[in-house]
């Protein structure tokens, strides 16, 4: 068609949604051209994803709901608007191609022994899969060269954190089962920037302990997937399905002290892949990291009550089997007038210890936990703990009395390092900071904190609180909210001895907050005109765009948000199934000229809301499997947005 734009010919750095179901000619309108080569050809001025409104209806509430747009501006003061819409790879629990001309369960569980996971809950036994994709990366291998794939080989790692119930649908079943992970081979259209599902492969994590809990991630700058281990076992206060989960590992002699780690996943050019985990970045309640542009800091949250900001530097560039590991102290109050974003704290950063991945694992292999420090809970033979030995701190909202076994400062750093960071001086009083992404161009790096409830409320001692944090709000906030922190080089840790990164966080402000409200008529308890509960972050270099998923209890249907770092408009671009959980976000500039949004949900339709109200609950049952799967996708633009030339 005479003066139709093609994706060939756009103007260059424009960023493209990938187009689904759309032939290739029907390319985006407002790319310049018409035929005259004398006008030079327009650039790529901005972005804007225009907001769409909450779902209100049964039908929009109970799927993954899309009615945003993204408009882009060219430096002729051109425009053009696309329509968004979600396309699933699969959804978990559905048959899918293993490449070899067989099938596998998405989602599926298996053993150390690479066998799969049956629940036997009910006369008919069947295999395990999870209804909580979580943490995704999309990435490109050098060579790569998958059968069945007919355009460009683009793979996709995700992982799974857990499952909700057993097929008898009350058994529950978190945290029992050891967390898979797999690789998608997927083929990009060239034309439309589609991507199609040609293979699923499962990773072997048996080399590693299994997976413990794996939440969100993150791609390093190398194009390797950063997974997570999430809320790690307390050796001192093991969790209830710890036992099961050893059972259902099939491996009976693993410890506590394996898990609550980073694991690493590179992909290889057939689609399969290999994997590590990083002893030496900290035993924290891992969420999702952030690897700086130096291929050597990870700024790291910690999901957890009395969690604090850690930071590892690598020995060397994209290599983090070797390192020192930091945690961040405080240097002003943390109190609710930094709510209001106008002012902001400093950080110093207190050296806990540097070690290599492999002299950690071993320490893990061999000590117990009482080798590494003595911890008592309310002990009766401490009449006084504070007038002892024993200091007395804060772990998981819970008061502890601690004494480091002589000589054990290494082991402590690394296998317990919630106790070891508090004893060191460490902030240790913020509650759930979750994901953590950075703005490279200005130097900021984000973190969520899912709530700012319980140690982080003056005087809430029960849960948590202390003053050594110098983290003390007047109330609760239970929406949470979203830290910027500054970044720079040139810094020295609190004994005085020079930070080895140009990308160290010297201050943080408040960015964004959510506000409590009285619960509505569909259920939310946080304002739904603004974010509730943050978990997953991803910034967006090009699109200028702090991308915000939910996981919240507070809004009834989770919503992923966009964030313009420049405007400071927020846009509602998706909703997630009432009672599901926002994950698997993932913001990719650009692969082979195309942009996109990954985004996967959780656990459809679990809120009392859902369960007490019949029609919706009808309606996420039909379309999620009774509730047992989730999906795995991404945002696209939709054909409906796309207009032709005359």
């Amino acid at each position: 068609m005479a003066g139709c734009c093609t994706s060939d010919l756009r103007p260059p750095g424009m960023p493209m949604l990938p187009l689904s179901g759309l032939a290739a000619s029907s390319m985006l309108t407002g790319c310049g051209g018409g035929g005259d080569d004398s006008k030079p050809t327009p650039t790529f001025v901005s972005a804007a994803f225009g907001s769409m409104a909450a779902p209100t209806t049964t039908a929009n509430m109970a799927t993954a709901y899309v009615a945003s747009t993204l408009t882009v501006t060219l430096s002729d003061g051109s425009t053009h608007t696309s329509n968004l819409a979600y396309e699933p790879f699969f959804l978990t629990g559905t048959q899918v191609s293993n490449g070899a001309g067989g099938q596998i369960l998405a989602g599926g569980y298996y053993d150390i022994n690479n066998q799969p996971i049956l629940d036997t809950t009910c006369t008919t036994s069947q295999q395990f899969f999870s209804d909580s994709p979580d943490g995704t990366s999309l990435l490109t291998v050098p060579n790569a060269k998958v059968t069945g794939v007919s355009g460009n080989t683009v793979f996709a790692v995700v992982q799974f954190e857990y499952t909700t119930w057993a097929q008898d649908g009350t058994t529950d079943m978190y945290g029992k089962l050891p967390s898979p992970i797999a690789v998608l081979t997927l083929d990009q259209n060239p034309s439309t920037g589609k991507l199609s599902l040609v293979k699923y492969h499962n990773v072997d994590t048996s080399g590693v302990h299994g997976l413990w809990i794996t939440c969100g991630a993150s791609l390093s700058p190398w194009g390797t997937h950063l997974s997570s281990e999430e809320y790690e076992p307390d050796a001192w206060s093991l969790p209830s399905y710890w036992s099961a989960f050893q059972t259902n590992l099939a491996d009976s002699t693993v410890k506590p002290y394996h898990y609550g780690h980073l694991p690493e996943v590179t992909v290889k050019a057939d689609g399969t892949a290999s994997i590590a985990k990083h002893y030496c970045m900290g035993r924290i309640s891992h969420e999702l990291v952030q690897v700086m542009p130096d291929n050597r800091t990870v700024l790291m949250g910690d999901d957890a009550t009395n969690s604090a900001l850690f930071m590892f530097v690598a020995d060397t560039e994209k290599d983090l089997s070797a390192g020192t590991l930091y945690v961040g102290q405080l240097q002003g109050d943390f109190n609710t007038a930094l709510l209001a974003g106008t002012s902001s704290v400093g950080w110093k950063w207190i050296k806990l210890g540097h070690a290599t991945s492999d002299y950690v694992e071993a320490l893990a292999d061999t000590l117990s936990k009482e080798d590494i420090m003595d911890v008592k809970f309310v002990d009766p033979t401490i009449a006084d703990p504070n007038a002892t030995d024993y200091t007395k701190i804060y772990v998981s909202g819970k008061a502890n009395w601690v004494k480091l076994v002589t000589g054990m400062e290494k082991a402590a750093a690394f296998l317990e390092t919630h106790r070891y960071a508090y004893l060191k001086g460490g902030s240790m009083g913020f509650t759930k900071m979750e994901g953590t992404t950075v703005n490279i161009k200005d130097k900021i790096a984000y973190s969520a904190l899912q709530n700012m409830q319980d140690s982080m409320v003056t005087n809430n001692t029960a849960k948590g609180w202390n003053a050594a944090s110098r983290i003390g709000l007047d109330a609760a906030l239970k929406a949470g909210g979203v830290l910027a922190h500054t970044l720079a080089g040139s810094q020295v840790d609190k004994d005085g001895n020079t930070i080895n990164s140009e990308w160290v966080p010297v201050s943080t402000k408040v960015l964004l907050t959510g506000e409590d409200i009285t619960a509505d008529s569909l259920g939310n308890t946080a304002n739904p005109e603004k974010i509730g509960n943050p978990d997953n972050l991803k910034f967006s270099e090009k699109l200028r765009t702090l991308f915000i998923g939910e996981d919240s209890g507070q809004h009834t249907n989770n919503f992923l948000w966009a964030y313009n770092v420049d405007t400071k408009q927020l846009s509602r671009i998706l909703s997630v199934p009432a009672g599901g959980e926002s994950t698997g976000l993932h913001a990719v500039d650009e692969i082979n000229g195309w942009t996109y949004i990954m985004s996967n949900f959780q656990h459809a339709g679990d809120s009392s809301y859902v369960k007490n109200n019949a029609a919706l609950n009808t309606a996420i049952n039909t379309n999620y499997n009774n509730k047992f799967s989730a999906a795995v996708g991404y945002l696209t633009a939709s054909s409906t947005s796309i207009k032709l030339r005359a």
